[in-house]
C-alpha cells in the first residue's frame, strides 16, 4: 500500500475544475476577497468614524474582480509572499488609475485609502500563512482520510494520481490502479501498483473499504464501464468518472446540463453568464473612460496624421472578430497606403510604406487608440486576443492546428502574447505559433485579475519600448 497525501485541488487539470467542494478550497477562495473588503471597512470606521456609501460600492467591486483567490497554499513563503504583492499592486493600480481619472479620488479619504493599500498586502501574507499552518487541522475537520483507487492506467489516469499525491486539500491514500491490459507502454506507471483486474474491483473495494473510485476508462469501452458500474453497486463508494475526453486540450472546459442530461464543454468562451456580464462592462467604462482622458491627444494625433501626409486619418481594415465574423478595426492612419485585401503584406522593419510620423506611431502604439471606438461599439475588447488581417488569418488558419480558437472571443486593444514579447512582426510561422499558444493561454485561464495584469504590463512595456510594431 502507498500513501499519497494530495496538491493541486482547487486548479484546473485539462480544463476541468478538480474537486472545488472542498472546505478548505473554498476558504482560500473567500479567504482574500472577503479580507479585502473587512481591511477597508475597518481602516475606513478606524480613521473616519462612520462608513460611507461609496465605501460600500468600492467593496462590491473588490469582491466581484477578486473572488475566487487563487490557490496559494502549495506555494513556498517567499513565492506567496510575492504573489501576493504583485497582484495587490495591480489591484491597487488600476483602481487607483480609475478613481483618479475619473475625479472620485475626491470622494474618499487619503488616509483612509494610505493606511488600507499598506496594510491589506500585510493581512493577505499573514492570512495565507496561517491557512497554510491549520490546513492539516481543516483537513481533519473534513473527515477521515479517504481511501480511493483507480480504475484504469493511462494517461488521464496518472495524471489524476499525480495531482492527488501533490494536494494541499485533503488527505487521500491511493492503495493503486485496477488494469486488464499491458501498461508498459506508459511511462512512469512503476510508480503506482497493479491490484489486478477490472473484474477484481469490486471485491477489493468491499473488502479494504475502499470510498472513492476514479474511472478512467476509455469511452471506446462502454459496454465494459456500464457493467463495471452495475457490479459497483454493491459497495457504498463515490465514483469519479475521468473520460479520456479530458486529456485533450479543452478550453473552458466545465460540465452543463442540456434539459437533464450532463453535457462537457470541451470548448467555450470564458465570457458566458456573470463573467460576459463582467466583462463588457469593464470594457465599456474602460474604454469610455479612456477615450473622455485622451481626447485631446486623439484630436492632436488627427491633425497631425491629415497635415504630414496626404489620405485618411483613420485607416479603417476588415479583421475577423468574435465567431470568426469579419468587423471594421479603426487605426490612425500610418501608412502611405490603406491596404485590406487578400493580399496584403504585413509591415516589417525599415518598411518605406510608413511614414515617418506612422514610426512614431506604431512604435508607441498610438496608432491603436482609435480602437477604443470599437470597444464601445462591442466589437473589441480591452484586453484579448490581438486582430489579424482577414488575408493572415486565411493563411495561418491553414498552417497553425487551433488557430481558430482564439476566435471564441472579441480581439481585445492589446493581449497575453503582446506582454511576453510577440508584438509587431511575426515574420516567422513560429514566432506566429508562439502567439497563438499565448492567445489560446490566456481563454483558458481568463480572470478579471489577470486583464488587470494585463492592462499595467502594456503600458509598462509601451514606456520601455519593448518589442515595438514596425
Amino acid at each position: 500500500m502507498k500513501e499519497l497525501i494530495g496538491n493541486t485541488i482547487g486548479r484546473k487539470v485539462t480544463g476541468i475544475t478538480f474537486a472545488r467542494d472542498n472546505i478548505l478550497y473554498l476558504i482560500e477562495a473567500f479567504l482574500d476577497p472577503l479580507l479585502i473588503i473587512v481591511s477597508l471597512l475597518a481602516v475606513c470606521y478606524f480613521n473616519e468614524g462612520d462608513i460611507d456609501s461609496i465605501y460600500i460600492i468600492v467593496c462590491v467591486i473588490l469582491f466581484s474582480v477578486t473572488f475566487p483567490s487563487s490557490p496559494k497554499l502549495g506555494f513556498s513563503t517567499l513565492k506567496i509572499i510575492t504573489n501576493v504583492i504583485v497582484s495587490w499592486l495591480v489591484l491597487i493600480s488600476l483602481l487607483l488609475t480609475f478613481v483618479i481619472t475619473t475625479d472620485f479620488i475626491s470622494a474618499f479619504n487619503e488616509k483612509t485609502l494610505y493606511l488600507w493599500v499598506m496594510i491589506t498586502p500585510i493581512v493577505l501574507i499573514l492570512s495565507t500563512l496561517g491557512l497554510r499552518f491549520l490546513s492539516d487541522l481543516i483537513i481533519k475537520i473534513q473527515g477521515p482520510t479517504k481511501i480511493a483507487v483507480i480504475a484504469g492506467m493511462n494517461s488521464q489516469g496518472l495524471a489524476i494520481a499525480d495531482r492527488l499525491i501533490n494536494s494541499n486539500y485533503h488527505s487521500m491514500n491511493l492503495l493503486g490502479f485496477f488494469e486488464d491490459r499491458q501498461i508498459e507502454r506508459l511511462e512512469g506507471q512503476k510508480e503506482y501498483p497493479i491490484l489486478g483486474k477490472l473484474s477484481e474491483l469490486t471485491n477489493f473495494v468491499q473488502e479494504n473499504d475502499v470510498n472513492t473510485i476514479y474511472l478512467s476508462l476509455p469511452m471506446a469501452r462502454q459496454p465494459r464501464i456500464v457493467a463495471l458500474l452495475d457490479d459497483l453497486k454493491d459497495t457504498t463508494a463515490s465514483i469519479y468518472f475521468v473520460p479520456d475526453i479530458f486529456i485533450t486540450d479543452l478550453i473552458q472546459g466545465r460540465m452543463n446540463a442540456v434539459d437533464g442530461i450532463p453535457v462537457v464543454a470541451v470548448r467555450e468562451s470564458p465570457f458566458t453568464g456573470y463573467d460576459g456580464i463582467i466583462k463588457r462592462a469593464a470594457d465599456f467604462l474602460f474604454a469610455m473612460f479612456a477615450l473622455v482622458f485622451i481626447s485631446p491627444l486623439l484630436i492632436l494625433i488627427a491633425i497631425a496624421v491629415k497635415l504630414s501626409t496626404p489620405g485618411p486619418i483613420i485607416f479603417k481594415q476588415r479583421r475577423y472578430g468574435l465567431d470568426g465574423k469579419e468587423i471594421l478595426v479603426y487605426k490612425f492612419r500610418s501608412m502611405s497606403v490603406c491596404e485590406d485585401g487578400h493580399d496584403l503584406t504585413q509591415a516589417k522593419l525599415g518598411d518605406q510604406r510608413i511614414t515617418k510620423l506612422g514610426a512614431f506611431l506604431r512604435r508607441t502604439s498610438l496608432d491603436e487608440l482609435p480602437q477604443f471606438i470599437n470597444v464601445l461599439q462591442g466589437r473589441m475588447s480591452v484586453v484579448g486576443p490581438r486582430p489579424h488581417a482577414i488575408s493572415h488569418n486565411e493563411m495561418y488558419r491553414k498552417l497553425i492546428k487551433g488557430y481558430m480558437i482564439r476566435h471564441k472571443v472579441k480581439p481585445g486593444i492589446t493581449g497575453w502574447a503582446q506582454v511576453n514579447g510577440f508584438r509587431g512582426e511575426t515574420d516567422t510561422l513560429e514566432k506566429m505559433q508562439a502567439r497563438i499558444d499565448y492567445d489560446i493561454d490566456y481563454l483558458r485561464n481568463y480572470s478579471p485579475k489577470l486583464d488587470m495584469y494585463i492592462v499595467i504590463k502594456t503600458i509598462s512595456v509601451i514606456f520601455k519600448g519593448q518589442n515595438s510594431a514596425y
